[in-house]
């Protein structure tokens, strides 16, 4: 797989390794093989990891070349219907997957209803949130800050964003977490939540609002009801995992880290020091698949043969020792991290802004309400997700004083 007279052999994307330190196999990928790293993907499929930040930007940079439509892999005749990750590259007609003209058309629309959505409403919104979920558990002096935190807030924050009727709310959040999560339920799931995007487009064609879907159904580049289905679906669910980890890693560097220490009076480093720490150092999304290479191809002294598949390192790239010589330390307040990806699909804008208040609204909201927290458990004992493509616990319980009620009633 390289010029040289001795290939080492590829490395296997899945098992207990990315569970506990994922940084450290990423050093250990660069020593073997450099930028661009050969891997195996659940049930042995071949793809390359691309672990440089310099190549890494240079694949985001070149659509042409490294095409976001699927159906140009070279390995499907060895994937079963029931790979796992399918769900990820399973070819729709969506915006993930769409290219050139038909991507711009459908990006622009999207980046266009998004700028108009008000961020100090959404701060507004995130806060009645926060105390919502707060008050559920305050007076019991302890909780998981996952489960019963960080998991539901994003897409609780975004229905009024939506346009979303509250009554179909819990319903809606169970269903993308089910999606998520990728398990045997995830199809079923996935159907429920299209046609609950397709109910809310209906409804919006008859009375719109000020919110996503109707100013997408008004957009000049005439989006079909469909395309907005799936790109709201597509829009939710990359708003619901990365930032609900976002915040879930973010509250646990500040109850393990004493730079954040919480009980300090004063000198304590920032919420939003600490969330862009999480993203350069436990970025919430670690890999993404994928790319497809158009056409035969050199990267990072790797021969890239056509329809070959490449797995974007986002985690790996933004420690690229290239980039960041010494470690954290020369990153603060450096918001030039790979997490969000890059080029034209990447997060469109301005989503990561709005990602960003959410996050740290939630944070900011917990350590004001709660600031007597701490872990229930040693921090050794906290277990991360065993995934390739995040970077997410199982569980943060904390104990605290019991606190009193916010909200209503």
């Amino acid at each position: 797989m390289t010029d040289s007279h001795y290939t080492p052999e590829p490395i296997r994307m899945y098992g207990p390794q990315f569970q506990e330190d994922p940084q450290q196999l990423y050093r250990d990928m660069r020593k073997l093989h450099g930028p661009v790293v050969p891997v195996l993907m659940e049930g042995d499929v071949p793809a390359w990891l691309v672990v440089g930040y310099r190549e890494l930007r240079y694949v985001l940079s070149n659509p042409q070349l490294f095409g976001r439509d699927s159906r140009r892999w070279n390995a499907w005749d060895r994937i079963p219907p029931d790979w796992p990750l399918m769900a990820f590259v399973g070819y729709q007609p969506s915006i993930l997957f769409t290219e050139g003209a038909e991507h711009q058309r459908r990006a622009g629309a999207l980046s266009d209803a998004l700028a108009s959505v008000d961020q100090f409403e959404l701060r507004s919104q995130c806060e009645r949130v926060s105390d919502s979920l707060i008050d559920a558990f305050t007076g019991h002096g302890r909780a998981d800050l996952i489960a019963h935190y960080s998991q539901p807030m994003p897409l609780l924050s975004m229905v009024t964003m939506f346009g979303l009727p509250e009554a179909e709310t819990p319903r809606l959040v169970a269903d993308v977490t089910t999606v998520l999560n990728v398990g045997p339920e995830s199809a079923e799931a996935y159907g429920r939540v299209t046609t609950a995007m397709q109910r809310l487009i209906a409804t919006k064609r008859e009375r719109p609002g000020p919110d996503l879907p109707s100013r997408l159904l008004a957009h000049p580049a005439g989006l079909s009801d469909e395309e907005i289905a799936q790109d709201l679906v597509i829009l939710m669910s990359g708003g619901q995992e990365p930032t609900a980890n976002w915040i879930g890693n973010t509250l646990r560097l500040m109850l393990t880290d004493e730079r954040f220490a919480v009980t300090l009076s004063g000198g304590r480093r920032s919420a939003s020091q600490a969330l862009n720490e999480v993203m350069w150092e436990d970025s919430p999304a670690q890999n993404s698949l994928g790319r497809w290479a158009a056409h035969d191809t050199q990267l990072g002294g790797q021969r890239i043969r056509a329809g070959d598949a490449l797995i974007i390192g986002l985690a790996a790239a933004n420690a690229d020792p290239q980039v960041r010589p010494d470690s954290y330390g020369g990153s603060a307040g450096n918001h030039a991290h790979m997490s969000f990806g890059h080029g034209e699909h990447g997060c469109p804008h301005p989503a990561p802004e709005l990602a960003e208040v959410i996050a740290y609204t939630a944070v900011e909201v917990l350590l004001d309400r709660l600031p007597d927290m701490a872990l229930s458990v040693p921090a050794e004992q906290l277990v991360w997700r065993p995934s390739f493509r995040l970077r997410a616990l199982t569980a943060l319980p904390v104990e605290f004083t019991p606190g009193y009620l916010r909200g209503p009633g």
